[in-house]
C-alpha cells in the first residue's frame, strides 16, 4: 500500500495527540508529548533534508525550522512551570512567535511555485480577506488585551499572537487560492495553519466565556497533530503537486465571491456590533452593504465574460476554425506526450482529387468535402484517440496504444468512409484518401517530428503506387520496409 509513511504518521499523531489530553495534568503526559514532538521533528528534518528530483527542500526545511521552533517553545513554557522562571517563559513565548513567519514563509514559498508567475490574483484576495479578519481581530481580541496595569511585555506579547495569526491567515489564503491540484497532500499542509488559528483564537475567546476550560490541555497537543500532518505531507507521493507549476485556473469559483463580499460587509458591520449606531448612519450603512452587493455583482458579471473571451481564444488557438477538430499545435503536445510509452500509430492522410473538387464546384464545395470527411474521421476513431487537421486536405489520426495490425485496419475503414460520396446541393462530390502509417513498437523515436515525417514518407509512397490506399512504415520490425495495402 501506497502512502503508509504518511497516513502511519497521521496515526501516530493521533494517539500520541490523545494521550497527551488524557495525561496532561500529570508527569507523564508531559514527558509522552514532549517525547512524541521531539521524534515528529526529527520525522520533519529527515522529510526536508531527502533529496528527490523536482522537490525543492526549501520550503520543506522551513516547515522543520518552524516545527523545531514550537517544540523549543514547549520546552521553554515546560521548564518555565517546572521552576517558576519568568526567563524561561518569555523565551518560550520568543521560540512560539518566531515560527509564525518561518511556517508564512514556508507557505507562501509554495504558492509561488504553484503558481509560477500568477500570483497577484491569489495574493489580493488573501489581502482582502486578511485585512477584513485583522480589523475583526484588531477589535474583539487584541484591543480588549491592553490593560494599563500589565508592564509593556505582558501588553504586547498577547497582541503579538493574534497578529501573527494575521500572517499565517494570509499566507494560507495565498496557497489556498493560488492554481493547482487540491488533492490529500495539500488538505494536509492546510490543516496545520488552519488549526494553529482555531487555537490561538480560542485561547483568547473561550476563556471568557469558559474561565474553568482548560483550552491549552486540548489546543497544545492538537497543534502537535497540526504539524504531523504537514510532515505526512511531504511524505506522501503526492507531495509534487504542493510545489509543481500549475496551469492557470480562469474560471471565478463562487466561494471566493462570497469571502470577498463578507470582506466587504466587514466594516460596516463592525460599526454596527459596537452600538450606538443612529437611524441615519444605519440608513448610510445599509445604503452602502447593498451597493457593495451590486459592485460586487458587475465585477462578478465582467469577470465572467472574460473568461467566456479567454476561452473562446483558447478554443480558436487550438483547433481548425473550419471543421472543428484540432489543429497542429494540439497535435504536436498529445504526440509529445504519447512518446513515453508505446506502442502508438499515426496516420496522415491526403485527400486524393480534393483539387479537382474545388476547381470544378468552387471552395464552398471544398469546405463542404472537408466538413464532412472530418466528422466521418472522427466518427471511425476511438475516443481515445486524436483527429488533427494539420491545413488544406491533410489529417492526421493519433492513435496512442494502437499496433501496426490495427492500425491498417483502422486505415482501410478510413478508406471506406472517405470513399462515400458526400452530398452537396443535389450532387455527390467524390473523392479518396491516400494514407501514410507510421507504426511503433516500444522502441519510440524521441521526438513528434520524426513520426510525422515517417508517416509523412509513408503517405507520398500510396500517392506514387496509384493513390486511394495505405502505406504502413513499420517500426516495430527490424527491416522497417513500407509495405502497401
Amino acid at each position: 500500500m501506497q502512502n503508509k509513511s504518511a497516513y502511519g504518521l497521521v496515526a501516530t499523531a493521533a494517539i500520541l495527540a490523545s494521550a497527551s489530553i488524557a495525561l496532561w495534568n500529570h508527569t507523564v503526559g508531559i514527558v509522552v508529548y514532549l517525547i512524541g514532538y521531539l521524534a515528529l521533528c526529527a520525522v520533519a528534518w529527515i522529510a526536508a533534508l531527502r533529496r528527490e528530483s523536482g522537490t525543492p527542500r526549501r520550503p520543506w526545511v522551513l516547515v522543520a525550522v518552524a516545527a523545531t521552533l514550537w517544540f523549543a517553545g514547549d520546552v521553554a513554557n515546560t521548564v518555565s512551570y517546572l521552576y517558576e522562571s519568568g526567563v524561561w517563559r518569555y523565551l518560550g513565548h520568543l521560540f512560539w512567535l518566531s515560527g509564525y513567519p518561518v511556517i508564512a514563509a514556508a507557505l507562501l514559498g509554495m504558492a509561488r511555485r504553484r503558481a509560477a508567475g500568477r500570483m497577484r490574483g491569489a495574493v489580493l484576495d488573501a489581502l482582502t480577506l486578511t485585512m477584513a479578519a485583522a480589523a475583526a481581530i484588531w477589535r474583539f481580541i487584541v484591543e480588549p488585551l491592553f490593560d494599563p496595569a500589565y508592564s509593556v511585555l505582558e501588553n504586547v506579547i498577547p497582541a503579538l499572537y493574534p497578529l501573527g495569526d494575521v500572517v499565517l491567515l494570509a499566507a494560507t489564503l495565498i496557497i489556498a487560492l493560488s492554481p493547482g491540484a487540491r488533492g490529500v497532500p495539500t488538505r494536509l499542509l492546510l490543516a496545520l495553519p488552519m488549526l494553529y488559528l482555531t487555537v490561538d483564537l480560542s485561547l483568547n475567546v473561550v476563556p471568557a466565556w469558559l474561565p474553568d476550560f482548560d483550552v491549552a490541555r486540548i489546543g497544545t497537543p492538537l497543534i502537535m497533530f497540526g504539524v504531523a500532518l504537514i510532515v505526512a505531507a511531504r511524505l506522501h507521493t503526492g507531495h509534487a503537486e504542493l510545489t509543481r507549476p500549475n496551469p492557470a485556473v480562469s474560471a471565478l469559483h463562487p466561494a471566493r465571491v462570497v469571502f470577498l463580499g463578507l470582506a466587504l460587509m466587514t466594516a460596516p458591520a463592525l460599526t454596527v456590533l459596537e452600538g450606538g449606531v443612529s437611524r441615519e448612519r444605519l440608513i448610510a450603512l445599509i445604503a452602502t452593504a447593498v451597493c457593495a452587493g451590486f459592485v460586487l455583482a458587475r465585477f462578478t458579471i465582467a469577470v465572467r465574460e472574460q473568461e467566456h473571451a479567454q476561452a473562446q481564444l483558447a478554443y480558436q488557438a487550438h483547433h481548425d476554425p473550419l471543421t472543428g477538430l484540432a489543429n497542429r499545435t494540439v497535435l504536436d503536445d498529445r504526440l509529445t506526450g504519447t512518446l513515453t510509452g508505446g506502442p502508438v500509430a499515426l496516420l496522415y492522410c491526403d485527400l486524393d482529387g480534393f483539387k479537382e473538387v474545388n476547381d470544378t464546384h468552387g471552395h464552398e464545395a471544398g469546405d463542404a468535402v472537408l466538413t464532412a470527411i472530418a466528422a466521418r474521421l472522427s466518427e471511425t476513431v476511438r475516443g481515445t484517440d486524436l483527429v488533427a487537421r494539420l491545413g488544406g486536405d491533410e489529417f492526421v489520426l493519433l492513435c496512442p496504444g494502437l499496433d501496426a495490425t490495427a492500425a491498417t485496419q483502422l486505415a482501410e475503414r478510413v478508406l471506406d468512409q472517405v470513399a462515400r460520396p458526400v452530398p452537396f446541393r443535389g450532387t455527390g462530390l467524390t473523392v479518396g484518401v491516400s494514407i501514410g502509417i507510421a507504426s511503433y513498437g516500444h522502441d519510440l523515436p524521441d521526438s513528434a517530428a520524426t513520426v510525422l515525417r515517417a508517416a509523412d514518407a509513408a503517405m507520398y509512397q500510396a500517392k506514387h503506387r496509384g493513390r486511394r490506399r495505405w502505406v504502413l512504415n513499420d517500426h516495430i520490425g527490424a527491416a522497417g520496409t513500407p509495405a502497401a495495402a
